[in-house]
C-alpha cells in the first residue's frame, strides 16, 4: 500500500500539477504583443518568465496593454513580478506554449496557484 501511495505522489509531482495544499489564487489571459518581447533597455527576452514578467510589468507599471489583456491583483505587485522565475520553475508550461509565447502574437491564460495569497506555481496555457 505504501508503494502505490508513494507512486501516485511521485506521478502528481512529475505532472506539475500543484499539490493539493496550493489552491488557485487568480486567473487572467494576456496578449503577449511586440512590446512584451523586450526588456526596458531593448534587449529581447527568450524566457517564458522573462516575458510574462515583462507583460505585466507593462500592463500594470507602465499602462502598456493590448486588446485581450485582463487585469491581475497578484502581479500588480512588483514583488510578486520578482518571483515569476520560481513560480514558473515550480509550475507547469507545455514545450509548445513556451515557444508560442517567446515567439508573441499569441494569447495565454496565467494560472496563479499558492497558499495563503502567496504565489508558488504557475501554469501556462496558450490560446491556440
Amino acid at each position: 500500500m505504501k508503494s502505490v501511495t508513494l507512486l501516485a505522489l511521485l506521478l502528481v509531482l512529475q505532472s506539475g500539477i500543484p499539490a493539493q495544499a496550493q489552491t488557485l489564487i487568480e486567473s487572467y489571459r494576456a496578449y503577449i504583443g511586440k512590446e512584451d518581447l523586450f526588456n526596458s533597455n531593448g534587449q529581447r527576452l527568450t524566457q517564458p518568465w522573462q516575458i510574462l514578467r515583462q507583460d505585466r510589468a507593462n500592463y500594470h507599471r507602465f499602462g502598456i496593454s493590448h486588446p485581450g489583456d485582463e487585469w491581475d491583483g497578484f502581479f500588480g505587485d512588483a514583488g510578486n513580478r520578482a518571483i515569476m522565475e520560481r513560480m514558473l520553475q515550480n509550475g507547469r508550461i507545455d514545450p509548445s506554449a513556451a515557444r508560442a509565447l517567446v515567439a508573441g502574437g499569441t494569447t495565454v491564460r496565467v494560472d496563479i496557484y499558492g497558499r495563503n495569497g502567496r504565489g508558488e506555481a504557475l501554469q501556462i496555457y496558450v490560446d491556440h
